[in-house]
């Protein structure tokens, strides 16, 4: 229990430094950026690399890059069914910020922290179908429904091939499947960029963390995504770890997900949808909070 609270609360003393240093002048929200892609294109991908480094993966755990598709599409359709009364504005909003997990850059540190490697090759496969979700299959489905126009599967693809961690996903799969071990240089300079993740996404978090709960209207829409969101993540959490036939390290990372925090692109994707990307960033701010919560308590009581 000492341990989860240490490692917790110095992931936690990590996104207050970067709040901090922003609060000051060292950082400007505009830097958000700049971290982003650091951790997303250099440091996760080296992290990624990493957890699958001297492992095999058993077939039947590709199971889990399509259950991260599904509790995606789970999301999108509670976002289109919520409200059918509502303008299709408010469906394409809640269609784009329900669904997505923030995996790579919240999720992993503690996967690599607590859940042992297959804890981490569960999160990084389960994360693979996720990307789908969200790096451009939500927004796919939000647009089509502001603009009354058919699903554009291109736009999806587009954004995947331009994903450097679904990519790397994908390659390491393929490379474990067939065998294939990368150079022993490769892997030691990727274990020493990968071991900066951790510090790279809290920090990252801190710099962008940005909450604004506005009027009593705004706070409803608040609270009505982050109720759907987390209590359907108890539901699936439960029926991640009695029902699904994975070992217990696998179970274990699954229930963790369910309770992931709404991903880093949702308020630039809410943005570009001529959203309200301040109130995505208060809905994304506040989850992250509550799921550092959420898995100080999952982490202190799961065997």
């Amino acid at each position: 229990m000492l341990e989860i609270l240490t490692r917790a609360g110095s992931f936690v003393a990590i996104i207050v430094l970067g709040l901090v240093l922003k609060k000051i002048g060292v950082f400007r929200e505009e830097d958000f950026g700049v971290l982003s892609r650091i951790t997303i294109r250099i440091t996760l991908p080296a992290a990624i690399i990493t957890s699958f480094a001297g492992k095999q993966i058993d077939a039947s755990l590709l199971l889990l890059l399509f259950l991260g598709i599904a509790c995606g599409v789970v999301y999108i359709l509670l976002g289109f069914l919520l409200n059918r009364r509502n303008s299709r504005e408010q469906q394409a909003f809640d269609i784009l910020n329900l669904p997505g997990y923030n995996i790579g850059c919240f999720t992993m540190p503690f996967a690599q922290s607590f859940l042992g490697p297959m804890g981490v090759i569960a999160t990084s496969l389960f994360d693979s179908g996720n990307a789908f979700i969200c790096l451009g299959g939500a927004f796919g489905v939000a647009s089509s429904v502001k603009d009354g126009r058919g699903f554009d599967f291109r736009r999806v693809v587009r954004a995947l091939s331009h994903s450097v961690p679904f990519v790397t996903y994908i390659l390491m799969v393929l490379l474990n499947l067939l065998h294939i071990r990368l150079p022993g240089m490769v892997l030691e300079c990727a274990g020493l960029i990968g071991g900066a993740n951790s510090f790279m996404a809290m920090f990252m978090i801190g710099v962008g963390f940005r909450l604004s709960l506005g009027d009593r209207g705004q706070l409803k829409k608040i609270v009505k995504i982050l109720v759907t969101r987390y209590g359907v993540g108890a539901v699936l959490a439960v029926i991640f770890y009695f029902l699904l036939p994975f070992e217990l390290q696998v179970r274990q990372a699954l229930v963790i997900l369910a309770f992931s925090p709404i991903g880093t692109a949702v308020p630039p994707f809410t943005a570009e949808l001529g959203g309200d990307a301040g109130l995505s960033s208060a809905i994304n701010s506040m989850a992250i909070v509550i799921s550092i919560c959420i898995y100080v308590v999952l982490l202190s009581v799961m065997p």
